[in-house]
């Protein structure tokens, strides 16, 4: 590997061998004309003992060095809005399942604290454990469902922060995927993929049908019919499309995502065409509905 003495120098030339963070670094950037007896020359240089040493010292550096990898994978900005999206829909499910619970628990009372005489039912939701919040306890089982109802909202309002996070995160990451999909959306498709040069690498048809998979394993199993679309049909050019045209506007849809997140991760820069061109097929898949 590179070193001062191309004839002697290996990765470990210059490290003290017990420097495995320095030994990762010369791992990883590390680099070689042609193959040596790297670990006869370690010995021979001091560096090692004997060749077992080498080769133990080899091994805890390459360890070292992907951890780093790994570390710096995570630290990416997709990988950002990997987690910020999926903490996104964690805290929003657990907030409702909640949300849900309290319902119940505030039904079991006859009359609310503080006289609030509203039906049980207008207790539900997210909305109704805010209204829960603003009671004055009379009780200590009322002082549990109101730090309980206080619980809901504090994560209904994290949801929103984290949204808020996503919605300004995606356009920096992925500019021609947040713009085409909306930034969460996009987020999703990334989180779905697993980040965004994997979504780059998905042909148009996986990313159509991302987050139907078990349907579409039910399908491979003969079990129901092949779906459509995926999490995409959240968005108003497959929702919004009638029933007979949304596979069309799905594929549509589903092909510009493609380029889009390939451009995203290629390049990095916006291009106004691929979204004239979408808008354009839209416009025709959708002009079909006149006639109909």
């Amino acid at each position: 590997m590179s070193g001062s003495n191309p004839d002697q120098a290996g990765w470990f030339t210059g490290l003290d061998p017990d420097d495995i963070d320095g030994a990762a670094s010369a791992i990883a950037d590390g680099s070689a004309d042609r193959p040596r007896n790297w670990p006869r020359r370690a010995v021979e240089s001091g560096f090692a003992t004997d060749e077992a040493e080498y080769y133990e010292t080899l091994r805890a550096a390459t360890l070292q060095a992907t951890r780093e990898a790994v570390r710096a994978r995570d630290r990416a900005d997709d990988q950002q809005l990997v987690h910020a999206v999926r903490a996104m829909d964690d805290v929003e499910r657990t907030a409702n399942e909640l949300a849900e619970r309290l319902a119940e628990w505030a039904g079991s009372l006859t009359d609310g604290p503080s006289g609030d005489t509203r039906a049980p039912e207008s207790l539900g939701g997210v909305d109704g454990a805010r209204a829960v919040a603003e009671w004055t306890p009379n009780s200590p089982a009322e002082e549990r469902l109101v730090s309980l109802a206080e619980r809901i909202v504090d994560l209904d309002d994290e949801r929103a922060e984290l949204r808020s996070f996503v919605e300004s995160h995606a356009p920096a990451v992925a500019p021609n995927l947040a713009e085409m999909a909306g930034p969460v959306l996009a987020a999703r498709l990334l989180s779905l993929a697993g980040g965004l040069e994997s979504l780059a690498k998905k042909p148009a048809g996986t990313v159509q049908v991302l987050g139907a998979e078990d349907a579409l394993f039910a399908h491979l199993r003969g079990r129901g019919s092949s779906p459509k679309h995926g999490v995409i049909f959240t968005h108003e050019y497959v929702r919004g499309t009638h029933p007979e045209n949304r596979g069309s506007a799905a594929r549509a849809f589903a092909g510009k995502l493609a380029i889009a997140a390939r451009i995203d991760h290629y390049s990095g820069e916006f291009k106004q065409s691929v979204h004239d061109d979408l808008a354009d097929r839209m416009a025709t898949i959708r002009a079909r509905e006149v006639g109909e």
